[in-house]
């Protein structure tokens, strides 16, 4: 399951793992015009962990969901 919402400078997106025997906590996906961050609590310290990935590397992520095994280089973003 999943939310989104949009904010004023930001969509937001929550991922909500599927009920399980290990559940995660959730994932909440900030979306800026020039980074996005991924935000999860961690149950061990019980802070908030943060991950800041730049435009060029959510695409790279982006396009490495659908590549087989290797290394890979994209070229320049094309509008």
């Amino acid at each position: 399951m999943f939310t989104i919402e949009h904010d004023f400078d930001a969509t937001i997106i929550t991922l909500v793992d599927d009920p399980a025997t290990h559940r995660q906590e959730d994932v909440i996906v900030n979306a800026f015009e020039d980074c996005v961050t991924l935000e999860q609590v961690d149950t061990r310290t019980d802070m908030v962990r943060t991950v800041t990935l730049s435009l060029a590397q959510v695409r790279d992520l982006a396009a490495a969901l659908d590549l087989p095994e290797g290394a890979y280089q994209l070229g320049p973003k094309t509008r």
